[in-house]
């Protein structure tokens, strides 16, 4: 699993033109699932994302997380993530979960964060043609790759 985390000041993902989610400071999370993922990187990955410590304290140094400033998390389901660009100028999606394993994985991530958050997050609607908002706070972002974790 990727995710990139984009700190925020506001997000929001509207579908065919309504807002479907929305949030004030927080992370913007794009959500790429592979075929290889399992809740093991599920898991793994939404404790990262929760504990990512990147916003700015008293001395403006990077060391509070999203519980502490009252952030929360607008999740999207983003299969682009996994493109091979390696041949040619059109990418290949053949690394991206099918839905039959995505949405799956997905609904469990959304279930996850909400556990660690202590209340809902937002999200978008997987497969859907989103479009989506935000005003990038620093701009601070960060890319977690699950496979990656040594």
């Amino acid at each position: 699993m990727i995710a990139v985390i984009q700190r925020v000041s506001e997000a929001s993902v509207a579908i065919e033109g309504e807002v479907r989610g929305q949030i004030g400071v927080g992370f913007l999370v794009l959500l790429g699932i592979t075929h290889e993922d399992t809740n093991e990187d599920l898991e793994w990955l939404g404790r990262k994302i929760v504990g990512m410590r990147i916003f700015g304290d008293e001395e403006g140094k990077m060391n509070l997380d999203l519980k502490t400033v009252g952030g929360n998390i607008l999740l999207i389901s983003q299969f682009t993530l996994h493109a091979n660009t390696k041949k040619g100028n059109r990418p290949s999606f053949i690394d991206a979960a099918k839905p039959d394993i995505a949405i799956p994985l997905y609904q469990k991530m959304i279930a996850f964060l909400n556990g660690e958050m202590g209340s809902p997050i937002q999200c978008g609607e997987f497969g859907a043609d989103m479009k989506v908002s935000l005003l990038n706070d620093g701009p601070v972002t960060i890319i977690i790759d699950s496979k990656n974790r040594i």
